[in-house]
């Protein structure tokens, strides 16, 4: 750990003086190491990001159309939201055929144009692959219900009899993440009762059977499909749900939309291992790693430079978590014990110092992550008063945040990410300071989490409203008409990109300047050192490498002010500072040398 002579207060503004690390955290990468391991990679969400043909939905022609934006932020990749033949019933992550796109976003030509102009760009495509369940519009599933029970095409899914006398009753207890039961009973082609499929999320998504070779096979072809088209890789869905507990036993408890990702960084404060994602009997089961090596041998197979497998799993303890990344699977696993910690400090630096050294145990980098399509954006998240427990979804009815205090502490939360060692991703919009909506009518949610739990958990939407890029154009300059999925906020408009780009002080040229720095500094290959002797209630650690100086990060949490070292030269920082000091819910970057 690195070390304060004395403890900064406020006024002291000559500050402490700081010593070299001698047993950093994390050790520095090598310089020529592979891109991923430092990428900052950029979601889109496709129905929400542009519209090119005025049908209130975004499309692949809008995302390309607005590619320079992404350009002049500053990150390397982009991440697509899938954007497959789908009916939608859960807004693309259903998918009905995994080699072609939806009409309502275009053509496989335009996924072609879109990766052509992003590679111009110098930016990498990644793309959403859902191997744990397809849509029930699904050839296969069609074939499955058009089959008998014990059919070939039944195999490929889990179709199960039901228990009870007649078979009224489904084949365990398992309930849906969305809410509800995880089973579905069908009616026989001859018009009888029939047997029971799983599904883990909406009942138009049936699970397939990881066990059929069908499955494996088909998956290993797909991936060739896009990655022979040029993408860079995939960002797996579900990742640790491909394969479930033989016998499929019964499971008392009920998987929470995302899990408990606050409970679970609680445990890391205490001391104490929460309950083992695994112990539950369709999460995290050991097989899911052998389809991963062999799909890892896919990739690599494609030489340099490398395609990507980045894993969405929600898994516990994070000693567990990293068996996805070890070197023969998968490349990152975004870090939700980071996204879910509160706005404490003593949270922060145990989760941090806990996610590095869990990836460093198997040599892969920590992926971190503070938004996504799947739950409240942190602008809004922060609003909050730390502990108080993570929303699945915020409606006018629900005690609400406190914007302005939100969006300052999202601009330092995400001042103290981009500081991290290893790799990011954003979610489209944050760059812009976006609050969820949180005003949005019922009567227009879309979500399924909303509609199966009756309306207890108000779900997704929120954080999916199409983006706002022109304050005075109809729809926000979302697309050449007024039209837009999802009602944007009256809000919205003083987050627009062109309200924000090339102002001093705006949330987007924070983001721009962290990019940039990041960049020309190689941050995200850096080492990690924690600085001691500012007190419990600040974050503060050194990022170095040996090609430049050390890199200052103090993110202040507490109520006071503080000062930065004597010699500190700011490079940036996510508000203004006072009199030289760090005030409240504030980062900074400092070359200290």
């Amino acid at each position: 750990m690195t070390s304060i002579s004395t403890p900064t207060r406020a006024g002291d503004l000559a500050g402490p003086s700081l010593h070299v690390p001698t047993t950093p955290v994390h050790p520095p990468e090598s310089p020529d190491s592979p891109w991923w391991r430092h990428a900052v990679i950029y979601q889109v969400y496709p129905r929400s990001w542009a519209d090119s043909d005025g049908d209130g939905i975004g499309d692949l022609p809008g995302i390309t159309a607005r590619l320079d934006h992404l350009r002049r932020l500053g990150v390397d990749a982009l991440w697509l939201s899938p954007f497959y033949t789908s009916p939608q019933a859960d807004a693309g992550y259903d998918v009905a055929d995994y080699r072609d796109v939806d009409p309502t976003f275009g053509t496989l030509a335009d996924a072609d144009r879109l990766i052509e102009r992003a590679h111009a760009l110098d930016l990498r495509v990644i793309v959403d692959l859902v191997p744990n369940h397809s849509s029930d519009e699904h050839p296969w599933f069609r074939a499955a219900l058009a089959a008998a029970p014990g059919s070939a095409e039944r195999a490929r899914y889990l179709f199960r009899d039901g228990r009870g006398a007649a078979g009224e009753l489904p084949p365990n207890n398992w309930e849906s993440v969305f809410g509800g039961r995880a089973w579905t009973r069908v009616t026989e082609p001859d018009g009888t009762p029939g047997q029971w499929y799983l599904h883990l999320f909406d009942s138009r998504q049936p699970d397939f059977n990881w066990q059929h070779p069908d499955v494996r096979a088909e998956f290993e072809s797909v991936l060739r499909f896009w990655l022979d088209r040029g993408v860079d890789g995939f960002r797996v869905d579900v990742a640790h749900g491909l394969v479930k507990k033989d016998g499929l036993p019964d499971h008392e408890a009920r998987t929470q939309m995302l899990g408990d990702t606050e409970q679970a960084a609680a445990h890391v404060l205490e001391g104490a291992e929460p309950e083992p994602t695994h112990h539950t009997p369709y999460w995290d089961q050991d097989g899911v790693h052998e389809v991963y090596r062999a799909w890892r041998a896919i990739l690599d197979s494609y030489g340099a430079p490398d395609r990507i497998l980045c894993a969405e799993a929600w898994v516990e303890p994070q000693e567990r978590a990293v068996h996805y990344l070890r070197p023969d699977e998968m490349h990152q696993a975004f870090n939700f014990d980071f996204l879910g910690t509160p706005w404490v400090a003593e949270d922060l630096v145990a989760v941090v110092e806990r996610s590095l050294q869990a990836a460093g145990s198997v040599g892969a980098p920590s992926t971190w992550v503070l938004s996504n399509h799947d739950v409240v954006r942190h602008a809004t998240r922060l609003g909050y008063a730390p502990g108080t427990k993570r929303p699945n979804g915020i409606g006018a009815d629900d005690p609400q945040p406190d914007r302005e205090l939100g969006l300052r502490r999202a601009r330092a939360a995400t001042t103290l990410m981009l500081a991290l060692p290893g790799s990011a991703y954003l979610y489209q919009g944050e760059e812009l300071g976006l609050p969820d909506s949180t005003d949005l009518p019922d009567e227009l949610r879309q979500d399924p989490s909303f509609l199966r739990s009756a309306g207890t958990e108000k779900g997704r939407d929120g954080c999916r409203v199409p983006m706002p890029w022109a304050a005075d154009a109809e729809g926000l300059g979302f697309g050449p008409t007024h039209r837009t999925w999802l009602p944007q906020p009256d809000v919205y408009a003083s987050y627009a990109v062109d309200r924000q780009f090339g102002v001093a002080g705006s949330t987007l040229e924070l983001y721009r300047d962290l990019l940039r720095v990041r960049r020309e500094l190689a941050v995200g290959s850096g080492s990690l050192a924690f600085v001691e002797g500012y007190g419990s209630d600040v974050v503060a650690f050194v990022n170095a490498s040996p090609s430049r100086g050390r890199l200052l990060v103090v993110a202040n949490l507490g109520s006071e002010p503080v000062a930065l070292p004597d010699g500190a030269r700011v490079l940036v920082s996510s508000g203004p500072l006072e009199g030289g000091l760090v005030p409240t819910d504030t980062s900074v970057w400092a070359i200290w040398s």
